[in-house]
């Protein structure tokens, strides 16, 4: 399917315009990033703490999110945990980026007791009433406060037997009921709950209608580490696609091809700190993802350049890249576009969750499309002009060295007749 027919666009004459456009956003990027004192790094790079919540309802993320803005925790990463194993799980992932550069455990532990905070002041809970939370008791809390009550009246027996019944009882609270418990009379499925010791319970604790299901903090040093090997897979990736580039056509367009997807990736993160979005994980897969689609979109437009030029021999190298980025117009429009469309959708429709993958997802397609015919092929182009003149036989020099030859062939045979 073609949108364009017999398209004659001088795509190279214009090269200008497209370096000054790539030095322009290049710029604009690296002062925004500079003045920032660097990108904005999420949890992952950063170092926080990551809270998974459980509630016994579906959670509305957007009043969690209202919730912990209201506490000053706007900046934190929510994420619903899908189960497809157990789809009553209601789960979502709360992360709070570290504040400063303290990096202690006190520290970094300080942003449960935020999180907590904030849960109970939007949701409330049962457990406000004074009465402590069924659903955060630990094993051996529980134990303890069986013991003293002693409902099941089991006398000096009693230690083992109700550290055991304990035991059960958060079993079947986090096993069957994902954590959060919602009515007292679910546990007479459990060994040894009588209705006095679940009479015992329910006078002495409340439910809330969340609970704490785990915790994990990442310190500075290891978001120093994600950051070096972020930085080490995409080099590696850059390495992997110049040789094969190089070995697949040239070392010039593997070259070019690798200096294209790199300011591809530069403009991106000038784009993310304009913006102040946040450089995770998650966008570093989307930027993976930008490189592999930009370098697939520069091949093609190399590979169209590599047949026309076995069929234009006589024709300059510039004419020859001109009309393969021309035959290769409607393509580009298609993938492109079509991709643009999804990606865009996403970004507007996905949710914060999604925001700053899709962003980068966005940006990214459009400067990789722009920067095939923009910035890789110019830079064949301007690398042939130069061996051209370097060796005084025009920009093909091959093509050039061969009509040379046959002409001097043909008045040999004609100076012979």
């Amino acid at each position: 399917m073609e949108f364009f027919k017999q398209v004659n666009i001088d795509w190279m004459g214009r090269a200008k315009y497209f370096v000054s456009l790539s030095l322009f956003l290049l710029l604009v990027g690296g002062v925004s990033i500079v003045r920032k004192h660097g990108l904005r790094y999420g949890i992952d790079f950063k170092g926080g703490t990551l809270v998974t919540v459980g509630f016994a309802q579906n959670p509305d993320v957007g009043k969690v999110r209202a919730g912990l803005a209201a506490q000053g925790l706007g900046d934190s990463e929510i994420q619903k945990v899908s189960d497809l194993s157990n789809t009553g799980a209601h789960q979502v992932t709360i992360g709070v980026a570290q504040k400063g550069q303290e990096g202690t455990t006190e520290a970094l532990d300080a942003g449960k007791a935020a999180i907590l905070q904030a849960l109970n002041a939007t949701f409330g809970s049962e457990a406000s009433t004074g009465k402590p939370d069924f659903n955060s008791a630990t094993p051996s809390s529980l134990a303890q406060f069986l013991s003293q009550q002693d409902p099941m009246l089991l006398g000096t027996n009693a230690g083992d037997r109700y550290t055991q019944l304990a035991r059960r009882l958060t079993d079947f609270r986090d096993r069957e009921r994902n954590g959060v418990l919602t009515n007292f009379s679910d546990l007479s499925a459990v060994e040894g709950a009588t209705p006095a010791v679940l009479a015992a319970l329910g006078n002495h604790f409340g439910l809330g209608s969340f609970a704490i299901r785990n915790v994990e903090i990442v310190g500075p040093k290891v978001g120093a580490q994600l950051r070096r090997q972020a930085v080490y897979v995409t080099l590696c990736a850059l390495a992997g696609m110049l040789v094969y580039v190089a070995i697949r056509f040239q070392l010039i367009y593997g070259a070019a091809a690798v200096l294209a997807v790199f300011h591809d990736v530069l403009i991106t993160l000038g784009f993310f700190s304009l913006l102040n979005f946040e450089l995770s994980l998650t966008v570093i897969a989307a930027l993976l993802t930008l490189v592999g689609y930009s370098m697939n979109d520069t091949i093609v437009i190399f590979d169209r350049i590599r047949e026309n030029n076995r069929l234009m021999r006589r024709d300059p190298f510039q004419v020859v890249v001109n009309r393969s980025i021309n035959q290769t117009l409607s393509r580009t429009i298609l993938t492109s576009g079509l991709t643009f469309l999804t990606v865009l959708v996403l970004f507007l429709l996905g949710g914060q969750v999604l925001r700053a993958f899709s962003f980068a997802l966005v940006v990214g397609i459009v400067v990789g499309t722009y920067s095939s015919f923009g910035i890789a092929a110019p830079l064949v182009v301007a690398w042939n002009r130069w061996r051209g003149q370097k060796t005084g036989t025009g920009s093909v020099v091959g093509v050039k060295r061969r009509d040379a030859g046959a002409s001097t062939g043909r008045l040999a045979a004609v100076g012979r007749r």
